[in-house]
């Protein structure tokens, strides 16, 4: 596999309200903290942190990533339940061999049960939650490993 240079990191509906929204759920750490967080772990790996509420501009996204053949931290946040063109291409990625690592601030497990279904975790190289903000750094660790 070829050295990672740049690793994408996409974030779903309403993560920018990190910090605020359910710390008791979420944690206190907002999206730029998690920014830090990677950009001083990278060990010279780019980071490009992106969030969107918006469902096409995250498959947007996806697309530039197979085409530019980056690999991908993403955390779908409630499109994990229901998206199924989210699921597309993040299949789209995973099938042209680049690596998308799912990841969740929670463990949607011992939430809600209408959270314990991701339509994304099928197609994607591997899910990482319950570990907080860890959560993004242990994916960064794999991906920068080898996933």
């Amino acid at each position: 596999m070829t050295a990672v240079t740049r690793v994408l990191v996409l974030n779903g509906p309403n993560l920018n309200r990190l910090g605020t929204r359910e710390p008791e759920v979420y944690g206190t750490q907002t999206l730029d903290d998690i920014r830090s967080m990677l950009a001083a772990e990278a060990n010279g790996v780019e980071i490009d942190l992106r969030q969107s509420n918006d469902e096409a501009e995250l498959i947007g996204w996806l697309h530039e990533a197979v085409d530019a053949r980056t690999p991908v931290i993403l955390n779908p946040a409630a499109f994990t339940h229901y998206s199924y063109a989210l699921r597309d291409a993040v299949a789209l990625v995973t099938e042209a061999g680049v690596p998308v690592i799912e990841v969740h601030l929670s463990n949607p497990h011992a939430r809600e049960t209408f959270r314990h279904t991701s339509v994304v975790s099928g197609v994607a190289n591997g899910v990482i939650a319950g570990f907080g903000a860890d959560s993004y750094r242990l994916a960064l660790a794999q991906l920068v490993r080898g996933a």
